[in-house]
């Protein structure tokens, strides 16, 4: 095999610095640093792998290197490699270089290509990848520096053929501040979309969900960007009508109440977490089946829905747990480092799993016995026993709630005493019955004299 073609399909990991590649035959993983042309011959044995790692290096020096097309024998043998997936760390990537050489993904059998950490330089010209095919369903970019989208629609659009079948598309933590609504209708097939930590806002969403942009997207997240408008967001998202999972978590919302935005019918899993709400606001999508309104200023968390499963309310301010009634489903309810002092056995000891670890219990008899009688039937989830805590009565205060005595005798002495009492007066009554059969003399009338 020449040196062209391992450049090609390794993920162009041909760089300055001596290096090798160390292949984990166990978990088919390759992983090459900084090659070199003196070290390139340990490139053979990632031939074996199913996932290829290169890091480190430049490829500026190979942006002339001369690529032809390939033989027939090359390309056979490059669709029987069992590479599925690349990932390309630490390099300094021109673009007329990847231009040229990503036509050549299409004779393999690559279905996940990844970027970290990498710096995109220049631009280039994709007239050669116009209706071309490629194999890569899963597209990945995560701490990567390149030039702006806005007016790149043109070179996308050469891309378009194979960017129409992508499923899975994230480009996180690499400081994007838009997506054009032109690159965003190419995605025709996209299922997934991860841009998380990036520099979005409210105004950007509106044009990067426009009508026709990722018309299949059911996976949404916007994770720790620069959001505020929870009533923006709403309309922003509301032509992604196959939606079914939003995460909106890290982004610091104002709510508006008098709000009455419809979210996509369609959403079933939705993460408000960690997003400064102070309530739950209304409407939410009928169908919701898992909600997150974890570290929050919640006090009180008052909504029905009665398709909702999971509800994650941990680490907000609420000092009763909210009704399960209005959720006939739920199965799974998260509940710790709250405010609560007890928690009502009656009423969660149906579901699989409850978490309430962090909250001040107060240890009284009903307190102690419900979460002791929810442990039991091992529903209850991590933090058991450590994190729970007695806050009070002052005797038990800093005790685990798991070493308070509940027995019958502490808890509910009348319901001891009472008993023994009917029991003794039974007794007696026997003794009395006794005493005057066998003695018939005693009940006899005094004789006058």
């Amino acid at each position: 095999m020449s040196v062209a073609v391992l450049l090609l399909l390794l993920g162009l990991g041909f760089v300055e610095a001596d290096g090798r590649c160390h292949f984990n035959r166990t978990q088919e993983y390759c992983v090459c640093y900084h090659l070199s042309q003196e070290t390139i011959g340990s490139l053979i044995q990632c031939l074996a792998a199913s996932v290829v790692e290169f890091r480190g290096g430049e490829l500026e020096r190979y942006v002339a290197f001369p690529i032809s097309d390939l033989d027939p024998s090359t390309i056979e043998m490059l669709g029987s490699l069992a590479i599925r997936k690349i990932i390309l760390g630490d390099l300094l990537v021109p673009e007329i270089l990847l231009a040229r050489v990503l036509r050549f993904f299409s004779y393999t059998k690559v279905e996940e290509l990844v970027f970290e950490s990498c710096i995109f330089e220049g631009r280039g010209n994709w007239e050669e990848m116009a209706n071309q095919d490629l194999p890569i369903l899963s597209l990945r970019f995560h701490n990567v520096t390149s030039a702006p989208l806005t007016g790149r629609e043109k070179d996308f659009s050469h891309l378009s053929s194979w960017l129409g079948t992508l499923q899975e598309l994230a480009v996180t933590a690499s400081r994007v501040t838009s997506l054009p609504c032109g690159i965003g209708k190419m995605f025709g097939a996209l299922r997934s979309l991860d841009v998380a930590q990036n520099s979005l806002g409210d105004e950007s969403l509106v044009s990067a969900f426009c009508s026709g942009a990722f018309p299949q997207l059911q996976v949404l997240s916007l994770r720790h960007n620069h959001l505020r408008s929870y009533h923006r967001l709403c309309e922003s998202v509301q032509p992604l009508h196959g939606l079914q999972h939003l995460d909106l978590s890290q982004n610091k919302l104002m709510a508006d109440p008098s709000s009455s935005c419809q979210w996509p019918a369609s959403l079933r899993i939705f993460n408000l977490s960690d997003t400064g709400l102070d309530e739950v606001l209304a409407p939410l999508p009928p169908g919701l089946e898992v909600l997150d309104v974890s570290c929050n200023h919640l006090h009180v968390v008052d909504i029905s829905l009665r398709s909702l499963k999971k509800l994650f309310l941990s680490q907000n301010m609420l000092r009763a747990v909210p009704s399960i009634r209005n959720y006939p489903m739920l199965d799974t309810l998260h509940l710790d480092n709250n405010q609560m002092t007890e928690l009502p056995w009656d009423e969660v000891k149906h579901l699989q799993d409850v978490s309430a670890a962090g909250n001040p219990f107060n240890c009284s008899c009903s307190g102690a016995r419900g979460l002791q009688a929810l442990a039991a039937t091992g529903h209850l989830g991590q933090g058991w026993p450590q994190d729970y805590t007695c806050h009070s009565p002052p005797d038990y205060q800093g005790r685990l709630v798991e070493e308070v005595p509940v027995s019958v005798l502490r808890c509910n002495s009348a319901a001891v005493i009472a008993p023994i009492c009917v029991a003794l007066a039974l007794l007696g009554l026997a003794g009395a019955v006794w005493l005057v059969r066998s003695r018939p003399g005693l009940l006899r009338p005094c004789c006058r004299v």
